[in-house]
């Protein structure tokens, strides 16, 4: 079988593990696009935090907190938290990529997301370049896609549709959270402590709710580093 032909399938092979991926991304991307016109930033702003972020939660919760005034620095870094993840996913992946790969690292290291991670690390063969950029960047312009279609359609829909839109965000952390909360109480103890704490935060009034959030994910996050088995952390991961 030729090198060519080889590629070929890689790029297939991709391109078909992506299309779940597709019909997953649109929908919530559109989602995102309708809250940013909601959250009042332009249609070009909105185009490039897909483009140039490219990270569903963080993104919604970015937006989240633009609409309470929270400061850039703040913004950046909360979502440079909540990011972390994608280091270990990242680093595990590294594992199974051919040796061929080194000037696309960066390339493949920038589409990683929690879906792509999760079909890549299914997959029993050497990752090779070819898969992972067909699988990685037809998510990617789905991404693109969805936003600026939800954007447009935020101009022609009604208002009450526009408005219900901003459940979007607490819907998607929620189905995050339940899966992992059936696997592991404490996986449960720590979201609920989590709320505790940002509320308990936000009553005292020292910083703001951007801070609040900062400081909430740093505690319990370092809690759960010290109280969690090796074990229950993989799966949080």
């Amino acid at each position: 079988m030729g090198k060519d032909y080889r590629r070929r399938l890689n790029i297939k092979d991709g391109a078909f593990a992506a299309i779940p991926l597709v019909i997953g991304y649109i929908p919530v991307a559109m989602a995102f696009g309708i809250l940013s016109k909601n959250t009042g930033i332009s249609l070009m702003d909105s185009f490039l935090f897909s483009v140039l972020v490219f990270a569903g939660a963080s993104q919604f919760m970015a937006l989240n907190l633009l609409s309470l005034g929270t400061g850039i620095g703040q913004i950046i870094l909360t979502t440079l938290l909540v990011n972390s993840r994608h280091f270990l996913m990242s680093a595990s992946l590294t594992t199974k990529l051919t040796k061929d790969m080194k000037k696309w690292i960066p390339f493949i290291a920038f589409g990683v997301t929690d879906e792509s991670f999760s079909v890549a690390s299914f997959k029993e063969e050497e990752l090779t370049k070819e898969f992972m950029l067909s699988l990685q960047y037809i998510t990617y312009l789905s991404w693109i896609l969805g936003t600026v279609l939800g954007y447009i359609l935020g101009q022609v829909l009604p208002t009450i549709i526009k408005d219900s839109m901003g459940i979007a965000l607490y819907s998607m952390f929620i189905s995050i959270l339940i899966p992992e909360a059936k696997k592991s109480n404490k996986v449960l103890i720590m979201a609920v402590l989590a709320g505790i704490v940002n509320t308990l935060l936000s009553y005292l009034k020292i910083t703001t709710d951007g801070w609040n959030l900062v400081l909430t994910i740093i505690l319990v996050s370092i809690l759960g580093a010290f109280t969690m088995k090796e074990k229950e952390v993989s799966i949080c991961e």
